[in-house]
């Protein structure tokens, strides 16, 4: 039987966290319990051997929120959990990638993270519990892990930083860093902000360090009592003699076949040299040796381009590194959608579309929080032919909504308040050499704006990369494909002109240091600066129109006392403006009624007959009507609304009116001013005042 033990975390808020072991599944490699109030996360941590012929480490880490441990049942005809969500998608992305650069280079046992919700108080967040617990399960167990990574959410309200804010305190936060790193470097976060300068994300980055020295002094703790003692596992390693050979094969032939510009080119290029090393190692190695060589042909590449890179400043393509590849900006691209741009950096593309619907166009979605709808989303789409290849077509896959949410955050922070449309953002990758999320926000900045949705200022990212070897690194700018890939960092920063909206780093190393992050946001910074130049050259405003393709929408505020009588008995009312002008109504509690139809003409007649059963009169202001019934003294007018006031014949001409018959009969139409309304809602009109004034 193991033993139980656990760990406080205190992270000075009164609301502890505590991870135990040995308490619940037992038979795994190592498992914990992280507890905040009445959250509580299961985490295990599994291994296997290495599949034959394997050449990636094959780490799986599944987030799953249990609608049990809120008390709840999912809606639905289904009631047990299936598919995952996209918040437990993007919570299993944001725990791995801190993880995978913590194992040993060449480790290729399959490791597996499962992340249990088992209790959910709804004040307290079970993710950075998940990602907390996933580095305290592997640091108790035997596997290679080179922890201990600290992992929180970090909010700023009013005006203060705080450690794992609460559900009600993150409403009312100006950020959200999902922040995990080891004591003194960070290796990932991820999140948005209100326009935060890079200074005060720096605070908010050695704010989120001090707890994470916190987190690691406990789990450290822990382990020495109940860690299981670390095995020696093999890692995969090219062998000397292959490496050599491989090394003296391609001497002086590969700095050019690196720095050619195009990169199917310097595929090709590279591809031809690989082809002269193996005809000239065939006869020394056998054909089962021969994947070894690919191996290490693909590893000395690597080490040659960061050579290149941080001894002589070369990038392949020839910028400096902090240039710019050529940008372009094109908007209404597409004749039929509702808004359309295409951005090009170098050779990565975005065609960015926007379609504007009603709320029925909402996404509705279920989490153990609760049900909430979008009326914004954005959906990002990475095909094959992006990179000139072929592959299974398939639906969006986890990089895809992890892209997709980072862009979706960007541009949400501008979107402006109570918008009427529902609106969604499609961005189609149409090339991808590095970055294809930031030219998404780039594009979907320009085709917003491009279908009339009034952004609040334009929106604008970038990325940037790291080479670091010992001591001595180099920050590139805007980096290709291959630098990303060869590279240790993609810091991706996305914001207006003052300041950032949205953020987030991936690694390849065991994190880097707090001022180097602060000097990679500053050259952010500056980069998304000249991209607004160009954007701004594209489309500096929103179009002043929406697309006549589009659906018209109105809102309006009607006085909510007369909200029964736009409905009408049984919805009397409201179905026949429907069904006369095709229109589409929705009317709220608090007086806000939004009106959509297919086209301007339907619109205007929807809002005139909405207005018609909201009027209401005011005295001073001259109205057309309809005389309803005539009388010795006079003629009862009934104008909008159904409203009836009293015209007497003292009031029907400036001259003496003998019979009110000689000026008005029933069914007339006449022009009448509202001398008064007393309190009991009677009006007092006249047609003499309303001539006189219009003569006027």
């Amino acid at each position: 039987m193991s033993k139980i033990g656990s760990v406080t975390v205190d992270l000075g808020d009164n609301r502890p966290i505590t991870i135990e072991t040995g308490k619940m599944a037992l038979l795994a490699n190592a498992a914990v319990t992280v507890t905040q109030g009445e959250t509580v996360v299961l985490v295990t941590a599994c291994s296997s051997a290495p599949r034959a012929g394997i050449d990636f480490f094959p780490l799986m880490v599944a987030y799953r929120e249990k609608y049990s441990a809120a008390g709840k049942f999912l809606g639905g005809f289904m009631k047990r959990e299936n598919r995952p969500s996209e918040h437990e998608i993007l919570t299993s992305r944001m725990t791995d990638r801190p993880l995978r650069p913590l194992f040993p280079k060449g480790f290729y046992h399959e490791v597996q993270i499962q992340a249990i919700v088992l209790s959910y108080d709804k004040v307290n967040d079970p993710d950075t519990l998940a990602m907390l617990g996933s580095s305290a399960a592997l640091m108790l167990s035997d596997l290679p892990f080179q922890g201990p990574l600290g992992a929180l959410r970090v909010g700023q309200v009013d005006g203060e930083f705080v450690a794992n804010p609460t559900t009600e305190q993150m409403e009312a936060s100006a950020l959200e860093l999902i922040y995990s790193g080891t004591p003194g470097k960070t290796i990932m976060i991820e999140g948005d902000c209100d326009e935060l300068s890079e200074e005060r994300l720096f605070e908010a980055l050695k704010y989120a360090d001090s707890k994470v020295e916190v987190m690691a002094k406990a789990q450290l703790e822990l382990q020495a009592t109940f860690g299981k003692a670390k095995k020696d596992y093999a890692t995969d390693k090219i062998e000397e003699d292959v490496k050599a050979a491989v090394a003296t094969a391609i001497s002086g032939k590969i700095d050019e076949a690196c720095l050619v510009i195009d990169r199917t080119e310097r595929g090709a290029a590279l591809d031809a040299v690989y082809a002269t090393v193996e005809e000239a190692l065939k006869a020394q190695f056998d054909e089962e040796r021969h994947g070894e060589l690919k191996e290490a042909y693909s590893h000395l590449i690597e080490m040659n381009i960061r050579r290149l890179i941080i001894e002589e400043g070369k990038r392949a393509d020839g910028r400096g590194a902090e240039d710019l590849r050529p940008l372009s900006a094109e908007n209404s691209l597409m004749p039929r959608t509702h808004g359309s741009a295409l951005f090009a950096r170098g050779e990565t593309q975005a065609l960015v579309t926007v379609t504007l619907g009603d709320a029925k166009a909402a996404q509705s979605a279920e989490t153990i929080r609760g049900r909430y709808d979008k009326t914004f989303y954005l959906h990002y789409n990475f095909p094959n032919f992006s990179v000139g290849e072929c592959g299974r077509i398939m639906g969006a896959g986890n990089r895809e909504i992890g892209h997709g949410n980072l862009a979706e955050r960007a541009l949400a922070k501008m979107m402006p308040a109570d918008y009427p449309y529902t609106v969604r953002v499609i961005s189609e990758v149409m090339g991808s050499n590095g970055s294809t999320s930031m030219a998404s926000i780039c594009g979907g900045s320009l085709a917003l704006m491009d279908a009339g949705v009034p952004l609040k200022k334009a929106v604008a990212g970038i990325s940037v990369g790291l080479v670091q070897e010992a001591d001595k690194y180099v920050m590139i700018t805007d980096i290709l494909g291959s630098e990303d890939h060869y590279g240790d960092m993609d810091f991706k920063v996305a914001g207006t002109r003052d300041g950032i909206t949205a953020f987030q780093l991936d690694l390849k190393i065991a994190g880097v240091s707090l001022d180097m992050m602060y000097e990679a946001m500053l050259r952010d910074k500056t980069a998304r600066m000249d991209i607004l130049d160009v954007m701004d050259g594209c489309l500096s405003s929103a179009q002043e129109e929406i697309s006549d393709h589009a659906p018209q929408v109105h809102a309006m505020k009607i006085n909510p006392e007369k909200i029964g009588a736009l409905i009408g008995p049984g919805g009397k009312h409201i179905k026949a403006i429907c069904e006369e002008t095709g229109a589409e109504i929705n009317v709220e509690d608090d007086g806000t009624v939004k009106v959509f139809t297919a086209d301007k003409t339907a619109l205007k007649a929807a809002i005139e007959q909405v207005e018609s059963y909201c009027f209401e009169p005011e005295a001073g202001k001259i109205y057309r009507g309809v005389v309803v019934s005539v009388k010795e003294f006079g003629a009862f007018v009934e104008i909008a609304g159904g409203h009836q006031g009293l015209l007497h014949i003292s009031e029907l001409a400036d001259y003496r009116v003998e019979k009110v018959t000689d000026v008005v009969n029933e069914g007339d139409k006449v022009s009448v001013k509202i001398l008064e309304i007393d309190d009991r809602g009677r009006m007092r009109l006249s047609r003499k005042a309303a001539l006189e004034e219009m003569e006027d």
